[in-house]
C-alpha cells in the first residue's frame, strides 16, 4: 500500500504517513501539494456543506418535510 499524505495541524507541515497523533494531523491526501492546501480544503469543503445545510433547511421549512400528497 502506497503511503499517503497528511497535513499536521500543530506543526503545519506535511508528513509521509501517520507520523502525528491523530488529534494533529487531517488527511489522507494523495499528494504533498495536497496536504499543503489541507486548510483550503477545508474551507472549501465547509462551504460546499454550508450550502447544503441552507438548501436541506429551506426544503424543510418550505412544509414539504413529511407532507402527504392525500389530502
Amino acid at each position: 500500500m502506497e503511503r499517503q499524505w497528511y497535513f499536521n495541524t500543530v506543526t503545519e507541515q506535511p508528513e509521509l504517513g501517520m507520523i502525528s497523533p491523530a488529534s494533529h494531523r487531517m488527511g489522507p491526501y494523495k499528494t504533498k501539494e495536497d496536504a499543503l492546501d489541507a486548510w483550503k480544503i477545508v474551507q472549501e469543503r465547509n462551504l460546499e456543506w454550508e450550502e447544503q445545510d441552507r438548501e436541506w433547511k429551506r426544503w424543510s421549512s418550505d412544509g414539504q418535510a413529511g407532507a402527504s400528497s392525500r389530502g
